[in-house]
């Protein structure tokens, strides 16, 4: 599985990187590739452009509905609706939160009469119900976040290359949901827009670097991938702090750089093998 950052800043697009959206990739054991976008925020839709045709886009995922994780969908609705020279194939699925369709409707001013079913074919969260798309499971978690219907996203992939499972954190605080949802994970890439000391009257609505962290240590992942920093946050200090919980491979996320995300050798148990080899870049596009 491929992970490539198409946007990564916190809240709002920074001068460098588009709000939150991820491409996954991956070959299925039929030799086809499949592409699936998980978030879709501000600034997104042009970045995309830059690492894939927007027809070669498989499904989009969405956490939850704040602007910064799926404003872009609108974008994409008239690109499928409004090409001149044609929309290639059907639909694009679409899962999110219970009324997606609605919200992105407002975005354009129409209503439910008028509907987006011709741009995508929606889908719904239901708490722990997993999807199938392609060689991709995902399974949706319930968190914390001041928004209806939040989930993180545990995504397994069975590929030419093996199992491998990333986890998504969408928004949210410390929660049973989101450790259970980063059990085991190759890549858990985890939010943590929030610094230790700076916002600790905070709660119930984003991690810092050291909460991510604790999340990441009880689940026993591999590798924890720091994201949806915002532009007044310190990179290696939100860093540090997870680095003084988190004994496993701990990284930034780099807008436009792509991502290997490695099976676990199958003889090895999982707490033995060392998770600092699993993730590497392969590719940058800067």
């Amino acid at each position: 599985m491929r992970l490539t950052v198409i946007g990564c800043s916190g809240s709002f697009p920074s001068s460098t990187s588009p709000a939150s959206c991820y491409l996954l990739s991956a070959t299925d054991p039929a030799g086809r590739v499949w592409r699936i976008l998980v978030d879709m925020g501000n600034g997104a839709l042009g970045n995309l452009q830059q690492h894939v045709k927007l027809s070669d886009i498989d499904a989009i995922l969405i956490s939850h509905l704040h602007p910064d994780h799926c404003i872009d969908l609108s974008g994409v609705h008239v690109a499928v609706k409004w090409d001149p020279r044609g929309w290639p194939k059907g639909p694009i699925p679409l899962y999110g939160p219970q009324d997606i369709h609605e919200y992105i409707l407002h975005t354009q001013g129409l209503t439910m009469e008028t509907g987006m079913h011709t741009e995508f074919d929606f889908h719904e969260w239901s708490h722990h119900e997993k999807v199938q798309i392609g060689p991709f499971t995902v399974e949706p978690f319930e968190v914390v976040h001041p928004v209806k219907d939040p989930y993180a996203l545990r995504i397994e992939c069975n590929s030419i290359t093996g199992r491998t499972v990333l986890t998504y954190s969408g928004d949210t605080d410390s929660c049973q949901g989101l450790v259970d949802a980063a059990r085991g994970a190759d890549l858990f890439l985890c939010e943590a827009a929030y610094r230790e000391g700076r916002d600790d009257h905070l709660r119930g609505i984003h991690l810092t670097g050291k909460r991510a962290a604790e999340a990441a240590k009880e689940a026993g992942a591999r590798n924890l991938m720091l994201t949806h920093l915002p532009v007044w946050n310190d990179p290696d200090e939100i860093r540090a702090e997870a680095e003084a919980v988190f004994d496993g491979g701990i990284g930034l996320a780099e807008t436009g750089a792509t991502y290997l995300v490695h099976p676990r050798p199958v003889a090895l148990e999982d707490t033995t093998y060392p998770a600092t080899t699993t993730l590497k870049v392969i590719d940058k596009h800067l």
